[in-house]
């Protein structure tokens, strides 16, 4: 959809061809859109409105009829550009005078091209251009509101369906393994009286059933982010169009957070193992040493990881391509943007925690009062505190989801431009 407007000299006439452009210095190469036939990694991506079940995987799109394109005057790359006065995050910037839809700026007269029509700058849950903080974390509540159908029913059911087997599992292991480890904690408390026995039995038995609730999250993470991807250029998917786009996609998501699993779970025991080696020839000093060194090397260590796979899962789901190069693809566009991504991260998980405990506190004191069982061992207690879970779980994975899909949309905009390919779907749309 065009807009009429004034040609400024020199410029092209609305609708005429652009010849496409080469992608932006430094953008990682694109890897497989998951469009038909596998296109190469040099291939621009087809033009068009976003395709089913997915984002275009790299750059090299070309720009809309009238707009500038990468690499020319007032495009990608150029002044005004990205970083540069009048491009993103400088001023004048968007919504500003000589911003992007305004006089002087992106689309304006002077600049021989149409402004954007108002459904392209911000069809859905966000703006189609680079994100500030305050407008990742509102989008990912509008995005519970703008299909709270699939972002809260469909986490609600599977979240629900989790905690009642992992709470009837430990209702029943508690008591089995309660009994195992009498004597390991019959010298600790020969009476009784601290009920060691009672609540060790109670923290194995959750310690055994949390991968039942990881790969839950996992897989309602990878449905959540299509919910979200949609939502950003003003569409809605039901739960079966959510579970027919994801299929064939979750499972690779599962995998990756498998295999990150199995590379923490063999660092945690390489580490237990030199402890204890040490401890057992007493050589302490060495054994504080290791401790300290070690146990600040993995608090860094799980703090760049996760950041530099932060993107994996909503490229895995969007992209579509191949699982290693999509990984590969995922680890790039993290670089340029480790610190803000990381400051992101904390923030959302020091919310997540907020809201978890709000719920879990008042629910698992109720329940030691109510049923007089201060180990919260007993069903009631079990039945409560699971209630208390499952809507905590609810509230933190929605967001939680929303605010990763809504990063790697982000990120992808600040490094290729995808809100100049989501605009265009969006009008298409609104056409």
């Amino acid at each position: 959809m065009t807009t009429p407007h004034e040609d400024a000299p020199g410029q092209p006439a609305p609708g005429a061809p652009v010849p496409p452009s080469p992608a932006p210095p430094g953008s990682p190469a694109p890897a497989a859109s998951g469009w038909g036939p596998v296109p190469g990694y040099a291939q621009p991506t087809p033009p068009g409105p976003v395709p089913p079940g997915g984002y275009p995987a790299g750059a090299g799109v070309p720009p809309a009829p009238g707009q500038p394109g990468p690499g020319q005057p007032g495009g990608y790359g150029q002044q005004p550009g990205y970083g540069q006065p009048g491009g993103h995050g400088q001023q004048p910037g968007y919504g500003q005078p000589g911003g992007y839809g305004q006089p002087g700026g992106y689309g304006a007269p002077g600049y021989g091209a149409p402004p954007l029509p108002p459904a392209a700058l911000q069809p859905g849950i966000v703006p189609l251009r680079p994100l500030g903080l305050g407008e990742v974390l509102d989008g990912a509540f509008r995005a519970v509101r703008a299909n709270p159908r699939v972002m809260f029913g469909l986490t609600a059911v599977v979240v629900t369906a989790v905690v009642a087997l992992m709470s009837a599992v430990t209702w029943y292991l508690t008591g089995i393994l309660a009994g195992a480890l009498g004597d390991v904690t019959g010298s600790l408390d020969p009476d009784g009286t601290l009920g060691l026995r009672d609540q060790m039995g109670s923290v194995l038995a959750a310690f055994l059933t949390t991968p039942f609730l990881a790969l839950a999250a996992t897989i309602l993470t990878g449905l959540l982010i299509v919910s979200v991807s949609r939502s950003v250029i003003g569409q809605t998917v039901s739960m079966g169009e959510v579970v027919r786009l994801a299929r064939g996609r979750i499972w690779p998501v599962v995998g990756f957070s498998l295999l990150v699993g199995v590379v923490w779970v063999v660092a945690v025991a390489a580490y237990a193992g030199a402890l204890a080696a040490l401890a057992a020839n007493e050589v302490w000093w060495a054994v504080a040493v290791v401790a300290i060194v070690g146990g600040l090397a993995f608090l860094l260590a799980g703090f760049w990881l996760t950041v530099r796979t932060l993107l994996v899962p909503p490229a895995l789901m969007l992209e579509g391509g191949r699982f290693w190069p999509t990984v590969a693809r995922a680890w790039r566009l993290t670089r340029g943007s480790f610190w803000r991504l990381l400051g992101i991260y904390l923030l959302v998980n020091i919310i997540v925690q907020i809201i978890s405990q709000t719920i879990a506190v008042p629910a698992v004191t109720a329940a030691m009062v109510l049923f007089d069982d201060p180990m919260m061992t007993s069903f009631g207690s079990i039945a409560v505190s699971s209630v208390a879970q499952i809507i905590a779980l609810t509230l933190t994975t929605v967001f939680s989801a929303a605010v990763v899909a809504l990063l790697y949309i982000d990120v992808r905009m600040r490094r290729e431009g995808l809100d100049v390919e989501l605009a265009r779907a969006a009008d298409e749309r609104v056409a």
